[in-house]
């Protein structure tokens, strides 16, 4: 049974309740974010307190707590629930309105709501453990302002099913200039002779943990060319590797494009090393 947070409340996740009048279920009028854990341990945790913290202000709103008291909550959910693999998801909607109405309500009270789900095991790096995934391109069609992680998902759900309905895992977007944005649920990187390259950040992409993470480990390993800059379909379509990036897939391998072979077809060497830095430090940013 999993066991779910709502309003400061433990409580069985099929017995939690809202108000239909709740501005999360009638606007989509709330941020979330996604923590893995590993044996009890968050990933990123500060990091993901900043981006809930960054979100909640852009819409108006500000941390109904702070991160210290998230952290005591957080692991206290978790304990409740096991220690296995598994991933947090967090949310905070602008709380109950008396009345359905687009202005902000004054004096309402945040609705705060968190439930653990089981994810994969993380991979050390070894080929062997390693998850491939397909997609194909298309047309970013989101709002602009894709860098604040809004619950008003249905951009992102559409663009999945796009990809979906064409037989793939993900798709892979793309602006009106031909650049790589994100894909529907994740940020992306790419191999190009060497180098690792990842879209620079802007109102077009959300500014992934995992992502970020990644970039710093690289550059402080000091031994990877790694860019943040803009990357051009012609690139991703000649790319000798592409990755996804998310908080629950870690690192993802895109072995098949378009219906055609990324590289070899097969989860390449660069992935390996990247995901076997990954693993060493996933705790230490």
């Amino acid at each position: 049974m999993t066991i779910a947070l709502l309003n400061g409340e433990y409580t069985p996740l099929e017995q939690a309740r809202i108000s239909p009048m709740d501005r999360g279920f009638l606007f989509g009028d709330g941020i979330y974010e996604v923590i893995p854990s590993y044996g009890g341990r968050m990933v990123g945790f500060d990091r993901h307190m900043q981006r809930l913290t960054d979100g909640l202000k852009a819409i108006g709103m500000d941390n109904p707590m702070s991160a210290h008291a998230w952290l005591t909550t957080l692991t206290e959910l978790l304990e409740r629930n096991g220690s296995g693999p598994m991933g947090i998801y967090l949310q905070v909607t602008r709380g109950v309105a008396p009345q359905r109405a687009h202005r902000f309500p004054a004096e309402v009270i945040p609705t705060l709501f968190a439930y653990p789900f089981t994810i994969e095991a993380p991979s050390n790096g070894d080929i062997s453990s390693a998850r491939s995934f397909s997609a194909v391109t298309g047309r970013d069609q989101r709002w602009r302002r894709c860098h604040i992680k809004s619950v008003a998902l249905l951009g992102n759900v559409l663009h999945q099913m796009e990809g979906v309905n064409a037989g793939a895992d993900e798709i892979l977007l793309f602006n009106e200039r031909d650049e790589l944005t994100e894909a529907s649920a994740c940020n992306v990187f790419v191999v190009i002779d060497g180098e690792v390259a990842t879209p620079e950040l802007d109102s077009q992409k959300l500014p992934g943990i995992t992502r970020n993470m990644l970039v710093d480990m690289m550059r402080d390993a000091g031994d990877w060319r790694i860019a943040e800059r803009p990357v051009t379909r012609e690139e991703v379509l000649a790319a000798d590797e592409i990755w996804l990036t998310s908080s629950t897939k870690e690192i993802g391998a895109i072995t098949m494009l378009d219906g055609h072979a990324v590289g070899s077809g097969n989860v390449g060497p660069v992935w390996s090393r990247a995901q076997a830095l990954f693993a060493q430090h996933r705790f230490d940013y």
